[in-house]
This record gives structure tokens, C-alpha cells and sequence, in this order.
């Protein structure tokens, strides 16, 4: 399992995922560009002291993160355009969760190569959640169906 960040705009975003990363012994993928500078000073401000808990990968772009994907690994797009709920979904241990940017989603392209789109519900008129809550939400119910959960393997 996986948890990754496409294009993120928002640092503290970004040090909270890092940290849920970091907690639940999950890898980050930060794939770039992002719209912050990205230097280890910024993400350990961010991340606070769980930076060196936390696997991550850097990623220069979306065509970069593709190429080193490991044989089989699911996309699985957070995302509000969608009707399947999350609950729904059957995860797999080698599933990527794959949130977009806070300002702008994901390109079609993105939304295209994922495997399947995920969403949670809301109550009607909302615009969305917050991209590290939505995360934080959908990765304990994967890490639940896969039993991955740390200390549970």
C-alpha cells in the first residue's frame, strides 16, 4: 500500500500525509511539480519530526512516477467525481491511493490511467474534503480490508 500526492499545493497538506505516512508505516510518493518548494527544509517544517519516520519517494513528474511503478499496482483515484464509495471498494495490499491538488484535482490524463476512482460521501452542496482528511479516510478502511494495519500484518 501507498498513499501518493500529485502536484500538491499546500505544505501543511503534505506534512500531515508525510506524518500519516509516517504513523502507519505507509510510503509517499510526491509527484511533482509542486507548487511549493519542495527542499527538505520545507517538508521537515511541514512534516514537523516524523520526516525521518516517513518513506518517500520524489517523483519529477506524473511520466516519471509511472515509470517506476511496480508489476500489478493499482491507481486508485480519490476523488468527488465518483460514485463509488470508498467502503465499497475492494483495496489490495499493492493498491497506490492517489490524491490530486488541493487548487485544481487531477488532468484527465491522470483521471484516465487510474484504475478506479474512489470517492467519500458527503452531504449534498459540499464542494469536498479536505485532501489529507479524505486520505487519512480512505487509507484506514484500506489498510483495514488488506489487514495492514502496523502490528497486524
Amino acid at each position: 500500500m501507498r498513499l501518493a500526492l500529485l502536484e500538491p499545493d499546500i505544505p501543511p497538506n503534505v506534512g500531515t500525509l508525510i506524518r500519516l505516512g509516517a504513523c502507519l508505516r505507509v510510503p509517499v510518493d510526491i509527484i511533482g511539480p509542486c507548487g511549493f518548494p519542495a527542499s527538505e527544509k520545507s517538508l521537515r517544517r511541514a512534516a514537523l519530526d516524523y520526516l525521518e519516520h516517513a518513506e518517500i519517494a520524489h517523483h519529477l513528474s506524473w511520466s516519471h512516477f509511472l515509470n517506476g511503478l511496480a508489476p500489478g499496482a493499482r491507481i486508485i483515484l480519490l476523488t468527488t467525481r465518483s460514485d463509488l464509495v470508498y467502503t465499497r471498494f475492494g483495496f489490495a495490499a499493492g493498491d497506490i491511493l492517489l490524491v490530486g491538488r488541493e487548487s485544481a484535482g487531477v488532468p484527465p490524463t491522470v483521471r484516465d490511467r487510474a484504475d478506479a476512482h474512489v470517492t467519500v460521501p458527503m452531504v449534498p452542496g459540499r464542494r469536498s474534503l479536505n485532501v489529507a482528511v479524505a486520505a487519512a479516510m480512505v487509507l484506514g478502511e484500506a489498510l483495514r480490508q488488506t489487514g495492514l494495519w502496523p502490528g497486524q500484518e
